[in-house]
């Protein structure tokens, strides 16, 4: 989905009203190096089960390598496990991140459809 307007308001109204396919597609990192020669393509999109690792953030959480436990397509932000914020009576609860602040180093191939898709993209480029 391209941005037609210059007004922060109406991007976020088309970000907050976009279809389900337009949002998922806002829910994709940077490969890491080694999947990129390996595939041929820069990016994919965050699934289940990916390995991540979150090059930007708080100190706290920067270099964190973690599973993929959820995917927040609504927001475009992804729960990584073991990276955790305390509420205010002491209890850890998961910490959403956006999906463009990590790279994925480890691709989940058991879907079949993925693992076609990811193929295919890097042959055509």
């Amino acid at each position: 989905m391209v941005a037609r307007s210059s007004k922060a308001r109406v991007q976020r109204k088309a970000h907050y009203n976009a279809p389900n396919h337009v949002k998922s597609k806002k829910v994709s990192a940077h490969l890491s190096t080694e999947l990129r020669e390996k595939y041929g393509v820069r990016s994919a999109r965050v699934c289940h089960g990916d390995t991540v690792v979150v090059v930007r953030g708080n100190e706290d959480i920067r270099g964190t390598e973690g599973r993929v436990m959820e995917v927040i397509t609504k927001d475009g932000r992804i729960v990584v496990d073991g990276i955790t914020i305390n509420q205010a009576d002491g209890t850890a609860v998961a910490r959403p991140i956006h999906a463009s602040n990590v790279v994925i180093i480890k691709l989940d191939m058991k879907d079949e459809w993925r693992a076609e898709s990811v193929t295919r993209k890097g042959a055509e480029e």
